[in-house]
């Protein structure tokens, strides 16, 4: 597993994400937020993944594994510890010596020295924090701030895809706030950035063709 590791300053992320990153990647030692979404904290490992890097996912039984390969997550190198009890802090620790980015869902109280020691051990290691819910000192916290499903009818339909948008803070809002539109699952599961449909007016024909339509 040593051997794997792709030490470098910035682990590579998702392109989706870049825009909310500072320097568009992870940061090794950093520490990342993300509140609500599993989704969104999966594909803050995706990118790193498929670059080679170990992964560990503590405490988030949630964590599927079909999901997180149709993500294009490496199982073979993904550590999970779905039940750690309340030595979550103790394996999320542990998991730093083995793995580039260790996503932990906090199950209690994390106190300010735990949060230095953890922070130092990453530093060492090499690796980075992704936590589920809030972390003390976060350099970044990302939020699903607004969304919507598209897919359903009028009484008919299949969910399809949603489009969110995900807001990136800093540390004690040393950062001025980011935003961007991502579709949080596309249509095809993946999570990619939303493009905006170009407007056509009435009358306007540039850069169309006609096209044969069976009656």
């Amino acid at each position: 597993m040593e051997a794997t590791r792709v030490d470098t300053a910035g682990l590579p992320t998702s392109p989706a994400l870049e825009p909310l990153l500072p320097g568009g990647a992870i940061r090794v030692g950093g520490t990342y937020a993300v509140p609500e979404s599993v989704l969104l904290a999966m594909t803050m490992l995706q990118a790193a993944s498929a670059a080679g890097a170990w992964c560990a996912v503590v405490g988030v039984p949630s964590f599927g594994v079909e999901a997180a390969a149709a993500a294009g997550i490496d199982l073979e190198r993904l550590v999970l510890v779905p039940d750690p009890g309340d030595q979550w802090l103790a394996v999320t620790s542990a998991m730093a010596d083995v793995a580039q980015i260790v996503l932990t869902r906090p199950l209690g109280r994390v106190v300010p020295g735990d949060v230095a020691r953890l922070s130092a051990r990453l530093r060492q290691r090499g690796a980075a924090l992704v936590a589920l819910g809030s972390w003390p000192g976060a350099d970044v916290t990302l939020r699903v701030t607004s969304s919507s499903w598209s897919g359903i009818g009028q009484g008919h339909g299949h969910l399809t895809e949603r489009r969110a948008t995900v807001t990136a803070t800093g540390r004690a809002g040393a950062v001025r706030p980011v935003s961007a539109e991502l579709l949080l699952p596309a249509a095809d599961g993946v999570v990619r950035a939303a493009v905006q449909a170009p407007v056509v007016l009435p009358g306007d024909t540039r850069g169309f063709r006609p096209v044969a339509v069976a009656s």
